[in-house]
């Protein structure tokens, strides 16, 4: 059978989470989605119960979709979503998790891979992340939670965009992209989002066959223009180290400039590349050891691989201490075999991870 994909849509309060979903689930799409809140909010989605349980509460809606409470645990609402839809007592074919403005995705994440039977029913798929354009800068600024969701985001959604000039709308952009730059970000109006761009992204594959996105880690046309001054202490990763094994992080690095305010985010990214292949027991040590120690703050890395021994590109990806790797397509003849790395979290030991990683170089 196969496995019912699972969207996570977080965001900060007020950023149009639930405007969101009502369009999706409103929308014409034919599609039998369950939903799952942290807790109803002030208006129910439809009042038509369909099933009352002791710690659960499940709604069915008009459309055929279906909308659950969590009163305990994520894995438990899951685990009885899963066994009243195989004994036919609810029919759906996705799964989306709405969390609290202020809830981590991480934990929230994790569910899909730290339990067998979740993990043999579901599949998780992306984690959409709603960015208020009005409040972002002030909540980023003063709530790590709204940082967090940021960084653990496959993919950003920028609301109210219509309420803040294209200048301030610029700088928040150049922001999101400094702190997670394999999230692509897309603005959305009162949750007009075609249902395409918000389902079966693929954005989240551990233990799987991942696709290669092509725009992964693609040069940003505003790197190395060097116009501003360095600001940005010693977390900044405008220049290489040593032009071969420490790459740039080809970020734009203008966010600061509208206000002339320095955002120290203890959320932040850094691109690793490397031009010589990877030795794989001593790789596999390393991000072992990384994992064990840094994991609860590493909250995604990614990267395409050249390794010692085949001439396939090799994917890995990875969230906390869950990481998960699979061969690619082969090297095409001329490319460039240049590994290319991400890691997003809070406070990473940079220094430690390069020096770590030119260790595993052959």
């Amino acid at each position: 059978m196969a496995l019912i994909p699972a969207t996570i849509l977080t965001g900060f309060l007020g950023s149009g989470k639930t405007t969101l979903l009502k369009r999706v689930l409103n929308e014409s799409h034919g599609q039998k989605i369950a939903v799952i809140e942290n807790e109803f909010g002030e208006e129910n989605i439809d009042s038509d119960i369909l099933v009352t349980e002791s710690k659960e509460q499940i709604v069915q809606m008009n459309n055929g979709c279906i909308c659950c409470s969590i009163r305990e645990d994520l894995r438990a609402t899951l685990q009885l979503l899963a066994a009243k839809r195989r004994k036919g007592l609810l029919d759906f074919e996705r799964v989306v998790i709405e969390t609290t403005g202020l809830a981590d995705p991480g934990p929230v994440a994790q569910t899909f891979f730290l339990d067998d039977e979740i993990a043999e029913t579901f599949l998780l798929d992306s984690i959409l992340t709603l960015v208020d354009a009005k409040h972002a800068m002030q909540q980023l600024d003063d709530r790590q939670e709204a940082r967090r969701q940021v960084g653990f985001a496959d993919q950003l959604f920028i609301s109210k965009s219509d309420l803040v000039s294209k200048d301030a709308l610029a700088v928040l952009q150049h922001r999101l992209k400094h702190m997670n730059p394999r999230a692509p970000q897309k603005v959305v109006h009162f949750g007009e989002m075609p249902i395409a761009q918000v389902f079966d992204l693929r954005g989240f594959n551990l233990n799987a066959t991942l696709d290669i996105d092509p725009e992964f880690l693609k040069e940003d046309e505003h790197a190395h223009t060097h116009e501003h001054e360095h600001e940005h202490g010693e977390d900044c990763a405008c220049c290489a180290h040593d032009g071969h094994e420490h790459g740039d992080e080809g970020h734009a690095h203008d966010h600061d400039h509208a206000h002339h305010h320095r955002h120290d985010d203890d959320v932040k990214s850094f691109v690793y590349r490397a031009t010589r292949p990877f030795d794989p027991a001593r790789l596999e040590d390393f991000l072992g050891a990384i994992v064990n120690i840094y994991g609860p703050r590493m909250f995604r890395y990614k990267g395409v691989l050249d390794m010692k021994g085949t001439e396939h590109k090799v994917i890995f990806q990875g969230v906390h201490q869950l990481m998960g790797s699979d061969l690619g397509p082969v090297w095409a003849e001329g490319e460039p075999r240049v590994s290319k790395m991400v890691f997003i979290g809070i406070e990473l030991p940079r220094e430690i991870l390069e020096q770590g990683l030119g260790q595993c170089l052959t």
